[in-house]
């Protein structure tokens, strides 16, 4: 299981001039560390009512969250990871995005079809309401404390 590393996430934040958005943050981060894998999915502060769809990266057994300074709750985060892209395959996705829906922001990626939906946001596959349904009773068990 991997672990947040605070410290590079922030350093990696500086490095790629991190902005609001998770998943153009997670897809520079990919490009500037090497050997770090794209991962899709969600994220639970102690806050957290509903799990918050999100972008970050993993380096070895290190997560680097790139959008960590502008998270509201920036320590105790749980992350449960859906989708996992190396460089290759996540430049990929995004090129067939755009040739398929130009008007459309490339990222989240959410896979091959059949996708799974839950209310009015549209998930990947199994594994996307996989994370979904874990986050999701984390933030009810955070509820109950």
């Amino acid at each position: 299981m991997s672990s947040l590393d605070q410290a590079a996430s922030i350093e990696l934040a500086a490095q790629i001039d991190a902005g609001d958005r998770s998943f153009d943050n997670a897809y520079r981060a990919v490009l500037a560390v090497e050997g770090a894998v794209y991962v899709q999915g969600f994220l639970v502060t102690p806050t957290s009512i509903e799990p918050i769809e999100h972008g970050w990266i993993e380096a070895g057994d290190r997560i680097l969250d790139p959008t960590l300074a502008r998270l509201p709750s920036p320590t105790l985060l749980q992350y449960f990871p859906a989708q996992r892209l190396s460089r290759k395959q996540l430049k990929a996705a995004i090129e067939e995005a755009q040739e398929d829906y130009p008007e459309d922001e490339p990222l989240p990626v959410y896979g091959a079809a059949p996708y799974a939906y839950y209310g009015d946001v549209m998930l990947g596959g199994q594994d996307y309401l996989d994370a979904y349904e874990a986050a999701k009773a984390q933030c009810n068990a955070a509820d109950l404390n």
